[in-house]
This record gives structure tokens, sequence and C-alpha cells, in this order.
């Protein structure tokens, strides 16, 4: 990651760390001085008084992906394994911030591929959603970018990537449809195979319990 932002935890309590870039979030918190006043708000109140520097370092965070080589990630935890059976990841958290409002959208991704000679460190799967997840999106090319993501880099027999998120942009404005959920779905390989994409959407939906 760039200097842009830096979080480390600590096991004992919680510790984070956040560097953010001094000019950016100065450039960024003079725009909304302006915006609170468009709206209708004094930006000098005490409880605006720090807002648009909140708000800029919010930014820088929520959009810090764009420092993230997301190949490279995968890159560096890939080891030899003659391993050829499905490896599902469910239930990864997304958030994300949709580019058409600029308003949250979140849920799950379920991802898997077919090992092809390599397989991947389980955490870097997660990390590169993360990756495309923290900048300005739309659900549909985060999904793909996942996807094409991974099978560029492992180049495994298959991807498959769903996606279930709820927009605030519906939700909150426009049709404001609180309980509406959209689902996306990219597959590769072997994927695109009946009975494999059948056996991937079956093990997502599955309860261990």
């Amino acid at each position: 990651m760039s200097n842009l932002t830096d979080f480390n935890e600590e096991l004992e309590g919680y510790k984070k760390i956040d560097q953010y870039n001094g000019q950016q979030v100065e450039r960024i918190a003079s725009h909304y001085n302006d915006i609170l006043s468009a709206i209708g708000e004094d930006p000098n109140r005490e409880g605006l008084i720090k807002t648009p520097e909140r708000v800029a370092k919010a930014l820088q965070y929520l959009t810090h992906g764009y420092d993230i080589d997301a190949a490279e990630v995968l890159r560096g935890a890939m080891f030899e394994e003659d391993y050829s059976q499905m490896v599902v990841v469910k239930d990864i958290e997304v958030y994300s911030m949709c580019e058409h409002h600029m308003l949250p959208f979140f849920g799950k991704a379920h991802i898997a591929y077919i090992p092809n000679g390599h397989i991947v460190g389980l955490s870097k799967i997660p990390r590169i959603v993360d990756a495309f997840a923290r900048r300005l999106q739309v659900q549909e090319r985060l999904t793909n970018e996942i996807r094409d993501c991974i099978q560029d880099t492992l180049n495994p027999a298959g991807v498959a990537v769903v996606i279930e998120c709820k927009h605030m942009c519906m939700a909150m404005r426009g049709v404001q449809k609180q309980n509406s959920v959209t689902t996306t779905s990219a597959f590769t390989g072997e994927f695109q195979n009946d009975v494999t994409r059948s056996e991937f959407l079956r093990l997502i939906t599955a309860s261990l319990a």
C-alpha cells in the first residue's frame, strides 16, 4: 500500500494507526466546507468544524484500493500444490461505494477456484476482494475484476464469483426499496460446466450446522 493509509492491529486490545496523505486531506476538506454551505449548513458550528477533515480521511480509507496491486497480493502467497479440487471461500464481507451516487453498497462475496498446480493463501482471497471493493465501483464490474484477477494470476482450471449486496442508492433514495438484494456472478473454465457450477452454488448456500 502507498503512503495513503497504514493500518496496524495489536492482539492486546485493538489499536489502529491511521496515516493519511495530508495534502489530499486538506484538498478534499476544502471542498466539503463549500458543500456544507451549499446544502444550507454552517460549517463553522461546533458539530461541523472538523467534519470536512473527517470526511476527507474517510474517503481516503474507503478508496484506498486504488493503491493496492491485487495481482501482487496473490503472487505474494502462491504455492505449488498437487490439489485439483474446488477451493471455496464464502461469506466474505464486502463494503464498497457506488460510483454513481457515492453511497455505500455492502454484502457478501462467495469465491471458488480449481487449482491447476498452484494454490494461494486463503487470506489473500478476501484481500483482493477489498482491493477492488475499496474503490468507486459498480457491483457488476467488481465481480468481473475479482474473477479476472484470480484467473489471470493463478491460472486455475476455473474461477467462480458470486456477490450479493444491498445498495444504499436504492434504499435511501430513488425507489427506496430497503429489502432488495442485487446478485451478480462471473465464471471461467470448469465453472461454465453446469455440474461444477451447481456444486459451487450448493456449497455456498449450504450450512455446516
